[in-house]
């Protein structure tokens, strides 16, 4: 009664794997739903050939150009990078410049105010006479 039994479990793998193989041999199929593309049918979907009948060296010369572009914008982010550091470094020494300049327009206008103050106040108050006269 064994026996049955084992044939059919080779059947069943033998079976599997035919079908695993013929399902591998078939590219999957891709779908195009509205502005997306998915491996799944959709409602109102079309299907789309997405074979690359580019030669090798048509792959290889794309590929080399893709590196070479990303490469670059890798170098202008850096760039951009850098200079976005520097103005902001600009900016920072400006500002503090401009607050060094304003600090020392305050003090000056505060150093004058108070000379002003003390110009009027020994114009408001009779001098005292430092000298004693006596008369003969």
């Amino acid at each position: 009664m064994a026996q049955p039994s084992r044939s059919i479990a080779v059947v069943s793998m033998a079976f599997g794997a035919l079908l695993a193989g013929t399902a591998s041999a078939q590219p999957p199929t891709t779908w195009r739903c509205g502005s997306t593309y998915t491996d799944q049918a959709c409602k109102g979907g079309k299907a789309v050939d997405v074979e690359d009948g580019r030669s090798d060296t048509d792959r290889r010369a794309s590929d080399a150009a893709t590196r070479r572009a990303e490469a670059q914008a890798d170098r202008m982010a850096r760039e951009r990078l850098q200079q976005e550091r520097n103005a902001a470094d600009r900016d920072r020494k400006a500002a503090a410049e401009a607050r060094r300049h304003a600090l020392a327009e305050r003090r000056a206008a505060a150093t004058e105010r108070l000379a002003q103050a003390r110009i009027r106040k020994m114009d408001r108050e009779p001098r005292k006479s430092t000298m004693k006269f006596r008369a003969p």
